[in-house]
This record gives C-alpha cells, sequence and structure tokens, in this order.
C-alpha cells in the first residue's frame, strides 16, 4: 500500500495531492506540468514537501508532523528516468550489476538471471549502451532498479523519450514487470493510451490537484474528467476475454459484460483476458439497432451523462451493463437523437478503429480494487 498525503509549493505552484493506492501499476496521469513529477521527487526523497506524510508498504518514509525525512538512499525506492542514464563505459551486464550495491544485505537479493529472463535482455548483456536502442537502455535501466531491490519502483515517464515502434517493443516487459515483477509501481504519463493499456490504478492529477483515484476502467469511463486529461484522446477502457479467431477473415471475437466486439485478428489464446480502449470519436451513435452498415460491432446501452465538451460538440456517457463507454457527437446530433439520462442508444464501433495498440492484456487479480482509496479530490 501506497499513502501519499502532501503539500507543497514551488513557486506559484502549489501542490496538494492525497491519495492510496495498492498493488500493481499505479499512474500518476495529467497534462504536462500538471504536478506528477514533482509528487514522484517527493516519494523519492529528492523534495521536502512542506506538510505531509509519504507511507510505503507500511513504513514511514515522510512525516514532517513527527520530523521524519527517510535519507533518499535509505528509502529502498528503484527511479527510472526518461533517459536510462545507462553508465556509458560498463557493460549492459555490468550495468545491470551495480543494482546491486544498492540492495539492503537483510532483503533477499534478486538473482541477475531472473531479472535478465523478465526483461529480456539476455542477448544485450556484452553490449554498452552506445550499441542499445532506446528501448533496450529502458530495459536495461529498469533491470539495474530492479536489482537494488526496491519496495517501490518509480517510472518517470520512461517511454516519453521513445518513438512509436520502440514503445510498443518495451510495453510488453512493462506489463510483464507489473504482473510478475513482484514490486509494485508507480509510473507517470500524460499519454492516454499508455496509461490505458498498463494501469491497475490512474490518480488523475491536475494544477498541481488529484482530481479522481480509481481502476483504470472507472476513471477512463468518466467523461467529465477530460478536460484534464486532454479531449481528443478521450475513450474508455473495456474488460474482455477472447472467444474466438476467424482465420478466414483474420478477425477475432472479444467478450464481456458489455456484449461482443470483432476486432483485427489478435495473436492470443481462446479465454485470454485483454483490456480494449475504444476512442469517443471512433463510436457513432443510433437511435435504433441499426442495418445495412458495414461496422460489424453495435453494442446497446444508455445515456449516463452529457458533457459538454465544445461549443458544437458533446461527450456522451454510455453504460453497458457494468461497463461505460464514450462517445463524441455534435449538439446537433444529441438533439436529434434526443439524448438524455437514461435514454436507450446503440452504440457503433468500426473493427479497424480498434487497433492492436489499443489492446492489452488484462491482470485477473481479484482484489486490486479492493486495495484502492477511490476519491474526487475536490
Amino acid at each position: 500500500m501506497l499513502e501519499v498525503d502532501i503539500e507543497h509549493r514551488l513557486g506559484t505552484f502549489a501542490l496538494d495531492i492525497h491519495f492510496r493506492s495498492g498493488r500493481g501499476l499505479t499512474a500518476l496521469f495529467g497534462r504536462s506540468g500538471a504536478g506528477k513529477t514533482s509528487v514522484v521527487h517527493a516519494i523519492a526523497g529528492l523534495i521536502a514537501p512542506h506538510r505531509g506524510r509519504i507511507v510505503v508498504d507500511g513504513s514511514v518514509l515522510t512525516d514532517t508532523e513527527q520530523g521524519i525525512r527517510t535519507p533518499t538512499h535509505r528509502r529502498r525506492v528503484g527511479y527510472v528516468f526518461q533517459e536510462g542514464r545507462l553508465f556509458p563505459h560498463l557493460t549492459a551486464r555490468q550495468n545491470l550489476l551495480f543494482g546491486h550495491w544498492f540492495a539492503p544485505a537483510a532483503a533477499p537479493a534478486r538473482r541477475l538471471d531472473d531479472v535478465v529472463d523478465l526483461l529480456g535482455i539476455g542477448a544485450l548483456l556484452d553490449r554498452r549502451p552506445g550499441r542499445l536502442s532506446g528501448g533496450e537502455k529502458q530495459r536495461v535501466a529498469i533491470g539495474r532498479a530492479l536489482l537494488a531491490n526496491p519496495r517501490l519502483l518509480l517510472m518517470d515517464e520512461p517511454l516519453a523519450s521513445l518513438d512509436a515502434g520502440r514503445k510498443d517493443e518495451i510495453l510488453p516487459y512493462i506489463e510483464r514487470l507489473r504482473d510478475q515483477g513482484g514490486v509494485p509501481i508507480v509510473y507517470v504519463s500524460h499519454a492516454v493510451a499508455e496509461v490505458a493499456r498498463i494501469a491497475s490504478t490512474i490518480v488523475l492529477i491536475s494544477g498541481g490537484r488529484v482530481r479522481a483515484v480509481g481502476p483504470v476502467q472507472e476513471v477512463m469511463g468518466r467523461a467529465e474528467l477530460y478536460p484534464m486529461a486532454g479531449r481528443f484522446e478521450a475513450g474508455a477502457v473495456l474488460a474482455a476475454r477472447v472467444t474466438a479467431h476467424d482465420a478466414g477473415w483474420g478477425l477475432t471475437e472479444l467478450a464481456g459484460a458489455f456484449g461482443t466486439l470483432t476486432v483485427p485478428r489478435l495473436d492470443a489464446l481462446v479465454g485470454t483476458p485483454l483490456r480494449v480502449r475504444i476512442r469517443a470519436r471512433d463510436v457513432i451513435l443510433a437511435a435504433t439497432p441499426p442495418c445495412g452498415i458495414s461496422a460489424l460491432n453495435v453494442l446497446a446501452g444508455c445515456v449516463e451523462a452529457l458533457v459538454p465538451i465544445e461549443e458544437a460538440a458533446l461527450e456522451v456517457q454510455l453504460r453497458l451493463g457494468e461497463e461505460r463507454l464514450l462517445a463524441r457527437v455534435t449538439r446537433r446530433s444529441g438533439a436529434a437523437l434526443d439524448l438524455v439520462p437514461g435514454r436507450e442508444v446503440f452504440a457503433v464501433i468500426k473493427s479497424v478503429a480498434i487497433d492492436r495498440r489499443s489492446l492489452g492484456p488484462q491482470r485477473e487479480t481479484a482484489d486490486l480494487d479492493e486495495e484502492v482509496e477511490v476519491f474526487d479530490g475536490e
């Protein structure tokens, strides 16, 4: 369990942050300048908040009332920066082993081979950083942090300097680290698709304050939060499971509490749990069941909320059984469809709008959500 309850001022910028989260990957999410990195620096001990308390796994790292401020090197917190920051004169293996110098003697040591296997870097061990790609450097940097045996891993926009191809290369390893690494992660990002794919818990930060905390599907499904995250990227996350493959047409069928979806063919076994991100701008609404259309996905639901977002547009929050979906329509269309809370509608989604970057594995851990304190920061 991570508890952060701090207040701090940086010039004219006020930080007022309060949240709790559990295992898995906690994403500090929001626009650039929201205060996310400052929160990570406070957890790491790189800045001393003017007031507050930080607790990791029952150990108090900061408590201004009690005069507690554990030095950075004694916090057992690993830090992965935007750039790998590897030692250029050392091989990948030597960079990894450098982490052992910071591992506490009393704690069980992580085995180098286990970390190498987890991150898939066995073929890189004899190379120096100059011969590694950006994604490879980041994997080695993550491995070095893990070998210091931290009780919490901080990752400050680790993919920000990578192009789309390198991000696709490293994201599966971050998912593996989340599920198999055995250490909770705090992950800073302002990229919606990235957070939707890998986060267990989202802490939405705007203007130095926490606006919402909760499981990824809950937070991503709330239309009113997107002014703080970037309107164009609004989209909901659905929990699904692979139910069938259609080899002839190159398609895969997914099912969940929302109904069924047909998506481009996935390399995943039947029964595999997934999370699917669907952007609001890729959803069309109909008042009656549509027919004679090319789109393969039609989901029945009802309007839960309407949020005006621009002079001519609405964000429509839909309830699909236990799930939420967002749709962006013009106000003219909203009036023509008589969209009001409780109105039954049909959401139309093109299969080709759901690309592989919108899909990620869904960890099946029933008690994850029970360890998250969900509240609005206002």
